[in-house]
């Protein structure tokens, strides 16, 4: 694994350094003078479409890039800017950027192959910085006309920009790409749709992907983009014509243009595009580790820890939480929807999900408890806390749950856990901590903040987890205080792993 890409993009350095010495800033990543460096102050349009890389670097450039990549191992090794490793699932720095994805959803691109492209958007807009003052992200959808769908001033946060991508129709229409362009250097990127003033300490970046040969003329367009200081990375699909995608690219084109097979694989394409944004790559920081608590970046590799008072597991990665201890005692319920729009598939997964989190545990009389509810149009109790003594046992009924596939009475279910599934009767331990975790795909269909309200005020600390529909509003209404800390969003149940882990480290502390 590369440490650091060559492309401008990973070259994106602090104007804050100053020359001619190698300085490091802000305790962040190692910066180089600003004389000889490359020069990426403008704004850059990243346009994907996807293709084999064409040229070949010249050998200054070879020499160049490995000397670079050796200065910053040998960097890496003394640690950057003596920054104590890093936890899982803390992003590379990004350099605040402009972002606009403009999206080929002419009638060729079918609809199965539409959703690929959409996943492909959220696990790039999921390795960013999000927010006002860093990455903004825009979407432009066109065929044979041009479709705003959100502009970089909409979203704010990275749960609604999620969602937002989940939601895009295609259009299924003709390809006017050079339309799509002018539309982006036009409108996408103005000061009215939230595109920030052009300055050495913004980039501009948009992402197109298509895979056929567009109806009008992109060449000069893309010029005049690329005049205006927009970087454009072109990649293309199948049969898509590369002359077409050299001509939107800027320079050079090994680093500006890909190509992709088919839809089914445009994923592969996340981490370049994940690392093109990082100001210094490393596995740790790029997420390229299973590491469940702590990554330690080493030269070229990474070896997983854990933190103060959990223990790392003979694979090398996981860590015990919630084992031993006074402290150790929990009483923990889920509250899972079961309503038809999760799907049986996606269902399997949430079972996954569950005793992921089970694994977590030390389960017995006097440590953890779980319990398990299943909602949809009414609420089914599974199985009671207390009634499994081990981890064993509560995964095998979590394996055996049936699937409800009914409506979504996600307040109800949380009177439920209030009346029920803490009570004595049901195997509560009076003054043992309560945790619930409550998993939805959708928007309730009754009313929740009286129930959200009187669980938190019971003491319950409360988890709010959303796939998909999932809405943002509700999650936070669920969840407890800091509520940053105990709600989770991903667009892809496939995804729901990655929260699992995060909430292994958070429901013991």
């Amino acid at each position: 694994h590369a440490l650091f890409s060559p492309s401008p993009s990973c070259l994106s350095l602090s104007p804050q350094c100053p020359p001619p010495a190698l300085h490091t800033c802000q305790g962040l990543a190692p910066c180089l003078p600003e004389e000889g460096q490359v020069n990426t102050s403008g704004p850059r349009l990243l346009l994907a479409t996807l293709h084999p890389a064409s040229g070949s670097s010249t050998a200054m450039d070879r020499i160049f890039s490995a000397l670079l990549t050796s200065l910053l191992l040998l960097l890496q090794s003394y640690g950057v800017c003596g920054a104590p490793p890093q936890p899982r699932g803390t992003l590379c720095r990004t350099k605040p950027t402009d972002l606009v994805f403009i999206i080929d959803s002419s009638r060729s691109v079918r609809p199965h192959e539409f959703e690929k492209v959409k996943v492909f958007m959220s696990r790039v807009i999921e390795g960013l910085d999000v927010g006002p003052n860093s990455t903004r992200v825009g979407v432009i959808n066109y065929a044979s006309a041009v479709k705003n769908e959100f502009s970089l001033k909409t979203y704010q946060t990275k749960a609604g920009l999620l969602q937002a991508v989940r939601k895009i129709e295609p259009l299924s229409t003709g390809t006017m790409t050079g339309l799509a362009i002018q539309f982006a250097i036009s409108r996408a990127f103005s000061d009215s749709e939230g595109a920030r003033v052009r300055s050495p300490n913004f980039n501009k970046v948009a992402i197109v992907v298509t895979d056929g040969r567009p109806q009008d003329g992109v060449q000069d367009v893309s010029a005049r983009a690329r005049a205006a200081g927009i970087e454009i990375f072109a990649i293309g699909v199948g049969r898509v014509d590369m002359h077409t995608l050299r001509q939107i690219a800027s320079e050079p084109l090994d680093d500006h243009v890909d190509y992709v097979e088919s839809y089914s694989v445009i994923e592969k394409l996340t981490h370049k595009f994940q690392e093109a944004f990082c100001v210094v790559s490393d596995l740790c920081a790029t997420g390229d580790h299973d590491c469940e608590q702590i990554c330690i970046s080493t030269p070229g590799a990474y070896k997983c820890a854990c933190k103060e008072g959990f223990t790392l597991n003979n694979d090398g990665k996981t860590c015990s939480a919630c084992s031993g201890g006074s402290g150790s005692a929990l009483d923990l319920v889920f509250l899972i929807d079961g309503s038809k729009s999760v799907r049986p598939e996606n269902f399997e997964l949430v079972k996954k999900f569950i005793n992921q989190i089970v694994d977590s545990l030390e389960v017995s009389d006097k440590q953890a408890q779980v319990g398990l509810v299943q909602y949809s149009s009414s609420v089914r109790q599974e199985f009671p806390l207390g009634q499994f003594k081990n981890k064993q046992d509560i995964k095998a009924a979590v394996k055996k749950m049936a699937y409800m596939e009914k409506g979504t009475m996600t307040g109800q279910a949380l009177k439920y856990l209030i009346d029920s599934s803490f009570s004595i009767v049901n195997g509560a331990r009076p003054g043992v901590p309560k945790v619930g975790i409550v998993f939805t795909d959708g928007r309730s269909q009754d009313y929740i903040t009286d129930a959200a309200k009187k669980a938190k005020d019971l003491g319950f600390r409360m988890f709010a987890v959303g796939v998909g529909n999932a809405v943002e509003d509700e999650l936070r209404e669920i969840a407890s205080e800091p509520v940053a800390e105990h709600y989770f969003y991903t667009a892809d149940f496939r995804t729901i792993s990655k929260i699992g882990k995060k909430l292994q480290m958070k429901i013991c502390l």
